[in-house]
Formats: C-alpha cells, sequence, structure tokens
C-alpha cells in the first residue's frame, strides 16, 4: 500500500469516527418505554474496532514519514513540519499586509477634513512579495510531498 492510500483511509476512518460518536451521543439516552434507533453499545463496540484501525494507519504513517528520506528537504516528517511551519508564516505575513492596507475596514477613508487619517505602519507592498515567495514555496514542498507520498511504499 502507498502512503498516499493510507492517508485517505486514515482520513475516512476519522470520518467514521465522528459519526459513530455522533450516532451513539444521539441513541445513548431514551425515553422509558421506547426504543432507541440504534443500538447505542453495539456503536460503540464498532467505534472501538475503527480506532483500533486508526491507530495502527497512524503508526504506520508516522514510522513511513519518519523513515523516508526526502534529499535537501530532510525526512518526509521534516518536510511537513516545513510546510506547516510556511503555512503559518504566510497566513502571519498575510494578516499583516492586509491590517496594514486597511482591508476590511469600514468606512476606510476620511469623510472630513478634521478626521483622522490611518497610515500603514509596515511596508504592505513588501509583505505582499514575501507573502507571495511563501506561497510559491509552500506549492513547491507540497508538490514534493505529493509525490512522496504516492511514491512510498507505507512501512509496516
Amino acid at each position: 500500500m502507498k502512503l498516499a492510500e493510507a492517508l485517505a483511509e486514515r482520513a475516512e476512518a476519522s470520518r467514521r469516527v465522528e459519526q459513530l460518536r455522533a450516532r451513539i451521543v444521539s441513541s445513548a439516552r431514551h425515553q422509558e418505554g421506547e426504543t432507541p434507533a440504534e443500538d447505542a453499545a453495539e456503536l460503540l463496540a464498532e467505534a472501538d474496532g475503527v480506532l483500533d484501525t486508526l491507530e495502527t494507519l497512524i503508526r504506520r504513517i508516522n514510522k513511513t514519514n519518519a523513515l523516508t528520506d526526502m534529499g535537501h528537504d530532510g525526512t518526509l516528517t521534516d518536510a511537513l513540519a516545513r510546510r506547516d511551519t510556511l503555512r503559518l508564516r504566510h497566513s502571519v505575513i498575510t494578516a499583516a499586509a492586509d491590517a496594514a492596507a486597511g482591508t476590511g475596514e469600514r468606512g476606510y477613508g476620511r469623510q472630513l477634513r478634521s478626521e483622522l487619517m490611518m497610515l500603514p505602519a509596515l511596508p504592505v507592498a513588501d509583505l505582499r512579495r514575501q507573502a507571495d515567495a511563501l506561497a510559491r514555496e509552500i506549492r513547491e514542498i507540497d508538490m514534493r510531498i505529493q509525490r512522496a507520498n504516492w511514491e512510498v511504499d507505507l512501512l509496516d
């Protein structure tokens, strides 16, 4: 099985656990004299099995990520950490540029000459260039990660 397939299975197992959780909660109590729509104990047992499968998948995925060499990106785990921090950095830079540009402010312009003028405290154009460069770097590392996901076999 390829790593990408395991990742898809992990996502499906997580969704399944969430669906089972919701069904368990709705069937956990019922009025006296009525039968619940589903057997909560049976659903709980099913959720336990799905969680066991999920745990095994997560362990195997983590092991594969830690041992897969990505060349100059380090291990796959290193590349994932880099991508995550790049995304956060992009978010911070973009938010700073938006705030300095006054994006989202109502009545962003002065109505009268007597009103105070708002000035950017940060260089918006430079921040936008940084954000663009970060977005490009995110796309590039993400492509390398996706390529590895489809090329690497899942380890036991």
